[in-house]
């Protein structure tokens, strides 16, 4: 098994482990932590495919860690519009 497996192997869990969570109502799934475990997950497994590329599954992974960025950008632009008088 090699750096690239564990990456990918990591990165499922954390998907995995996150929508779980957010299924079970112990995440919030518009809150920045599923955000940023869908996003951290995601990037895990598309390093894994940097070793054994499978287009489909790149698209749909960068499809993933995109929307989760834009849902942590969102985050970040309401406390941002919050802080300022």
């Amino acid at each position: 098994m090699t750096l690239f497996d564990v990456a990918g192997l990591v990165g499922v869990a954390t998907v995995l482990g996150g929508y779980a969570a957010a299924t079970t109502g112990r995440l919030d799934p518009k809150g920045a932590p599923s955000f940023a475990l869908n996003f951290v997950g995601a990037s895990l497994i598309l390093v894994s495919l940097t070793r054994a590329f499978n287009l489909s599954a790149a698209i749909v992974e960068g499809a993933w860690a995109m929307i989760a960025l834009l849902g942590l950008a969102r985050i970040g632009l309401e406390r941002l519009r919050r802080l300022r008088p």
